[in-house]
């Protein structure tokens, strides 16, 4: 098992990679007997691991209750963190009440927000499911719904007591889910660690083919890199935005194509690609390296085009609404090199529409 730690300071907390996590009651020790604890989860993954998870809890003595949510990026709303809500006050649940958030991203969005606001604030504990909640949305203490003008733009910044990463469950993981996953630790390659993007390019099969040993690196190193992170910018004012590479064109397609129709980790590697173009017409980056970047994203069955029923309108209505926005000015995260990047806030608007054209027609 790897164990990592997020430091910050009194709200410091550790991060347990490996096989067979979810049964081991000592990672969940900090639990009193009686104690009252909420474990949240979705229609599918609640059915294949909740029961492995509670009977853990239960063997500390604590009093474990189960909500179930639907699944799907759509119901990451205002009216699914009501629920919540509205189970945590009919079940009379007092502020010592610990909530786990069993899932993916989504899921563990929405627990963090609701811990967060409940009571103004109670504990949780992130036990991520898919790759992609595995390797940055559960590190971190971003939580947030979506709103239909924009995502992620209604939330808070909430830490957790504990990320619990148990790699087994990556083996009910849908291989398309898998892949939307390789997007955010394909970037952290790009942006910070080039020595880490050449293994992935080496490796990304293994990884595929879910090696425990691959993947136990891989994720304790994405962990790793989105702690330091983390320490340094917990509230995004400088070096943590660098970890939204593709995302502003990414969120773009998210909330013009809908909700779920495109994963995250889909859109984020289509607005990776974007912005390599974009780097690539700015000068930052040469065409050798865009084609690298190109290559691992198709070599682990990733998109880099830009959807056909998109334009640059479409693009711009989305992307001036992000939250990296600065006195009504874009600004975009951009490689400069293979392993470095940086927030760049002057780049006209033909050239984004031509990078945002030049992957139509490479895709």
């Amino acid at each position: 098992m790897e164990r990592l730690n997020v430091e910050l300071g009194e709200r410091s907390y550790p991060i347990s990679i490996g096989a067979g996590l979810l049964s081991d009651p000592a990672l969940f020790s900090y639990l009193k007997p009686n104690q009252k604890v909420v474990v949240i989860s979705n229609v599918t993954v609640a059915p294949l691991y909740a029961d492995r998870l509670i009977t853990t809890l239960r063997s500390l003595d604590c009093d474990v209750a189960l909500l179930s949510l639907p699944d799907g990026e759509q119901y990451k709303t205002l009216d699914t963190f009501d629920t919540i809500m509205s189970f945590l006050l009919q079940g009379n649940y007092s502020r010592d009440v610990v909530l786990v958030a069993l899932g993916g991203g989504v899921i563990g969005d929405l627990v963090g927000f609701a811990a967060a606001s409940y009571q103004r604030g109670v504990d949780f504990i992130q036990v991520p499911t898919t790759l992609l909640s595995q390797v940055d949305s559960s590190v971190g203490g971003k939580t947030a719904v979506n709103h239909p003008l924009g995502k992620n733009m209604i939330g808070a910044f909430y830490q957790p007591k504990s990320v619990i990463i148990d790699i087994e469950c990556l083996t009910t993981l849908p291989a398309r889910e898998f892949a939307a996953g390789m997007a955010e630790v394909i970037k952290y390659g790009i942006i910070i660690d080039g020595d880490f993007f050449s293994w992935l390019e080496a490796n990304s099969e293994r990884l595929n083919q879910l090696d425990h040993a691959a993947l136990t690196y891989a994720i304790a190193r994405c962990c790793q890199i989105k702690a330091d992170v983390v320490k340094a910018d917990e509230k995004e004012n400088g070096v943590r935005a660098l970890l939204n590479l593709g995302h502003t064109y990414g969120h773009a397609i998210e909330a013009q194509m809908g909700y779920g129709n495109w994963l995250h980790g889909e859109a984020v590697s289509a607005g990776t690609m974007m912005a390599a173009k974009t780097s690539l017409l700015r000068g930052l980056l040469n065409q050798k390296q865009v084609e690298r970047i190109e290559a691992l994203l198709l070599k682990v069955a990733l998109p880099i085009h830009t959807p056909s029923s998109m334009n640059f309108d479409d693009f711009m209505q989305h992307m001036m609404r992000d939250k990296k926005v600065l006195a009504g000015q874009l600004r975009l995260i951009l490689p400069i090199a293979i392993g470095q990047a940086e927030v760049l806030a002057d780049t006209p608007p033909e050239m984004i529409a031509q990078a945002i054209e030049l992957c139509r027609i490479s895709g």
